[in-house]
C-alpha cells in the first residue's frame, strides 16, 4: 500500500512477463518447399542425386506415413511433445542459426524457447528410413533431456 495525498492506493509490482513455450519436435528437411522445391527433390531422389533421411522416415512417395502419424500422436500423449516439419526454406531465424549446414536434422525446441541439437543426419541416416526406429531413438533421448 502506498499512501498518496490522503489516499491510500494499491501498489502492484508486476513481475516480468515469462514467455512459456511447449516443448516440440522440429524435423528440418534437406529440401526446399513449395512446388519447385518439392518437384526439384522428387526428380532429384529419383536419379540418385538428392537425398533426405528425414523425408525417408516421415513419408512415403507420396504422402506422409500412416507409422510417422500414429508416432506423433504418442509423442504428444506419453511426453506432451508435437512435431513440427519444415523445409530449409521455412525455417525461423532460430532454427537456421541451429540447423545451418546440418540438415536433414532434428531440433528440440525446449521450455524456454531455446533450441538444442536432437538428432543430426548421421544418426537420421543410420535408421534407415524406420520409423520404429526412430520412435525408439527419440524416446531413448527424451530420457536423457528430462
Amino acid at each position: 500500500l502506498l499512501a498518496t495525498g490522503g489516499k491510500i492506493v494499491r501498489y502492484f509490482q508486476v513481475a516480468p512477463e515469462v514467455t512459456k513455450y511447449s516443448r516440440k519436435l522440429i524435423g528440418v528437411y534437406k529440401a526446399d518447399g513449395g512446388f519447385l522445391g518439392e518437384l526439384s527433390y522428387f526428380l532429384g531422389h529419383l536419379i540418385g542425386t538428392r537425398e533426405c533421411s528425414l523425408c525417408d522416415i516421415t513419408h512415403s512417395p507420396v504422402k506422409k506415413k500412416g507409422e510417422f502419424k500414429a508416432f506423433e500422436k504418442r509423442l504428444l500423449a506419453d511426453f506432451d511433445i508435437s512435431v513440427r516439419l519444415v523445409h530449409m526454406n521455412e525455417r525461423t531465424e532460430a532454427e537456421l542459426k541451429a540447423s545451418a549446414g546440418r540438415e536433414p536434422c532434428v531440433l528440440l525446441q525446449n521450455d524456454d524457447g531455446s533450441l538444442s541439437m536432437f538428432l543430426d543426419f548421421v544418426e537420421l541416416k543410420a535408421l534407415d528410413g524406420s520409423v520404429r526406429s526412430f520412435e525408439k531413438l527419440v524416446r531413448s533421448r527424451l530420457d536423457l533431456f528430462s
